[in-house]
């Protein structure tokens, strides 16, 4: 039941939300759909499925809902560079994931967040259950371990996401580098005093950005530098923007904008701090937002 994928137009009548299929079957009728799904995408066409995760209201699987768009057939690498949440002091300079053609890879000081996502899961996660941050506090709360608030819904629900798309590298090579990554740091010891945390997690030298930098180099792209969230995506932009040493890659660059809920605040572009990345941000502005 897990894996069928139910695909129409999302549907009001009265109090009911559903999917209203080309068939004119309403699917879901007896399911929760989240409130943030229906301010946004009411009337358009979607997919959804059911999640492992339980909806702490209804103690039934989450549904989660995700535009209705095909993968590209081309093999792509995705970099994504999400904004700053400005609750989260520790997420001041921002954040990276990679997608792998459909493959997200997330790395984090957290261990229950170094996983790999479907694109929906990544995006679109509804701020139900586990999901959501905790109804009194508004934050992580994992006290109650039958019921833990983790607040990590739909990336896109919570930021602002910049994206770099680059076409021609070897992406099942690239694919395996950070599974490789994922099993060292699932298999590390646990840290005594911060349970829940990737005890060889380090900002300068082992976190989202230097892990995905680090990738990129054992790809053999040796001239790729950065230590931050913001900073390393300027510089790989640059870098594949301009390049001309390897004419079958190809990249392009677009945001994609927040898809503002009550549950998130809108998010904020951090600073760049390295001034030679600031000065090659401001050669590539009219290179950006090209699609």
């Amino acid at each position: 039941m897990k894996d069928i994928i139910y695909r129409g137009v999302l549907t009001v009548s009265g109090q009911i939300a559903f999917l209203l299929g080309d068939n004119g079957v309403g699917y879901l009728k007896d399911e929760k759909i989240w409130d943030g799904y229906l301010l946004h995408w009411s009337g358009q066409k979607v997919c959804a499925r059911r999640l492992p995760q339980k909806d702490y209201e209804t103690g039934r699987e989450i549904i989660i809902l995700w535009p209705d768009e095909p993968l590209p057939e081309e093999p792509f690498v995705d970099l994504y560079f999400n904004e700053r949440l400005v609750k989260y002091p520790v997420s001041f300079l921002g954040h990276l994931a990679v997608n792998v053609h459909g493959e997200i890879f997330n790395f984090s000081h957290l261990i229950n967040e170094n996983e790999v996502m479907r694109p929906e899961e990544y995006f679109y996660r509804p701020a139900l259950g586990e999901f959501a941050p905790h109804p009194k506090t508004c934050r992580d709360n994992t006290d109650d371990p039958a019921k833990p608030y983790y607040d990590k819904f739909g990336r896109l629900f919570m930021r602002t996401i910049h994206v770099l798309r680059i076409i021609g590298l070897d992406t099942k090579k690239f694919s395996q580098i950070f599974h490789n990554e994922l099993d060292i740091i699932h298999n590390a010891p646990s840290d005594p005093e911060k349970p829940g945390h990737y005890i060889d997690f380090n900002i300068f030298t082992n976190s989202c950005s230097t892990i995905i930098g680090g990738g990129f180099k054992k790809m053999g792209f040796k001239n790729i530098r950065g230590i931050f969230p913001r900073e390393l995506f300027v510089n790989v932009s640059s870098y594949f923007l301009k390049q001309s040493d390897h004419p079958m890659i190809k990249a392009s660059c677009h945001t994609l904008h927040q898809l503002h809920v009550p549950e998130a605040a809108p998010s904020a572009m951090p600073p760049l701090l390295n001034p030679l990345n600031r000065m090659k941000y401001h050669r590539l502005i009219p290179l950006l937002n090209q699609r």
